[in-house]
């Protein structure tokens, strides 16, 4: 099943962050944060203006993000979790 997200909406797939601290400390599974950088699965064609234009969001599928913690709404789409949320809950683009 293929999903497109509708206007200026992005799905995204949350990265799992590191499995130990620093000092080499293994977390559990109960104590983890979920993470918020995730990569974009897809994207909408954009949001209106006032005169009807469709004004381009400025992420495309691939880009590495960040984004709030409480972002998004989880949905489960073939098995996989994932997240759609407003492109203006993303904060930003990590670049390499």
């Amino acid at each position: 099943m293929k999903f497109r997200p509708l206007h200026d909406r992005v799905v995204v797939k949350r990265l799992e962050s590191d499995q130990k601290t620093k000092g080499g400390i293994i977390i559990p599974d109960t104590a983890k944060e979920k993470p918020q950088e995730g990569q974009v699965v897809a994207v909408g064609p954009g949001a209106r203006d006032e005169s009807g234009k469709v004004i381009p969001l400025d992420v495309k599928a691939g880009d590495r993000i960040l984004f709030g913690k409480w972002s998004g709404t989880e949905v489960k789409i073939d098995g996989e979790e994932l997240l759609v949320m407003k492109e203006s809950d993303i904060m930003g683009i990590v670049e390499v």
